[in-house]
């Protein structure tokens, strides 16, 4: 579990415990959500959200606003299981 805060407001990072992931990529996550910043505000309870690293794959969060800030890795896919019906699609490169 990590703590941080962005934009005022104090937020907690924590792991689904069915993942098994290293503490180095647990850090990578946290850094990849310090570039996103106040974008984290955006988010209401009980939505979802995708980042793409390249380090790690797609991770998929899972935001809490009540009766705190928390946002929950639920899972992580390496792009080798990424899967693209519509060939015309593009990721959106943000970071």
């Amino acid at each position: 579990m990590f703590r941080f805060s962005i934009d005022g407001e104090d937020w907690i990072l924590r792991f689904s415990p069915h993942l098994q992931i290293e503490t180095d990529e647990k850090q990578e996550i946290m850094m990849s959500l310090l570039h996103i910043g106040n974008h984290l505000s955006n988010f209401s309870h009980g939505e979802a959200f995708i980042m793409f690293s390249k380090k790690i794959g797609a991770i998929v969060f899972e935001v809490e606003r009540v009766p705190s800030f928390i946002l929950t890795v639920s899972n992580i896919v390496d792009e080798d299981h990424w899967y693209i019906q519509d060939t015309t699609i593009q990721l959106k490169r943000k970071l």
